[in-house]
């Protein structure tokens, strides 16, 4: 699916704290590594400062937040977000956290621990709800 759907895919130019044309940003682009045909919602806000390392055929919902820093409580990390995942849209994805391949993490999530491959994730925090099956 995503061969055909990505077949002229151009990665977006990332200005620093700016909107790309898709209308998502982020702060800290250096930190950022962003793989072919992924594709990131509008109004997605990615925070790399501690690197954010976007795979593959990843997408990500519109309205999420990616967090490698959290000012609250002063957690670092980096984020990875492996190959064909999914991320629904107003989730919010904290530092120190992987999703796992091929995982999709439903909406409104709150994930603030790994998310490991091939499984339904979802809630308040995030927990595994069903497995899926490997390809």
């Amino acid at each position: 699916m995503a061969e055909k759907r990505f077949k002229n895919w151009e990665r977006p130019e990332i200005k620093e704290g700016k909107l790309t044309k898709y209308n998502w940003m982020v702060q800290n682009v250096s930190g950022l590594k962003l793989g072919p045909k992924t594709d990131i919602g509008a109004f997605t806000y990615i925070n790399a400062k501690n690197r954010v390392e976007i795979e593959e055929d990843v997408q990500i919902g519109s309205h999420c937040s990616i967090y490698s820093e959290s000012t609250i409580d002063g957690k670092k990390g980096k984020v990875v977000l492996e190959k064909n995942c999914k991320i629904g849209s107003h989730s919010v994805i904290m530092p120190g956290v992987t999703i796992g391949k091929n995982s999709v993490v439903g909406a409104h999530s709150f994930v603030n621990k790994d998310i490991p491959a091939n499984v339904v994730a979802f809630g308040r925090p995030a927990k595994p709800q069903k497995k899926l099956e490997s390809d």
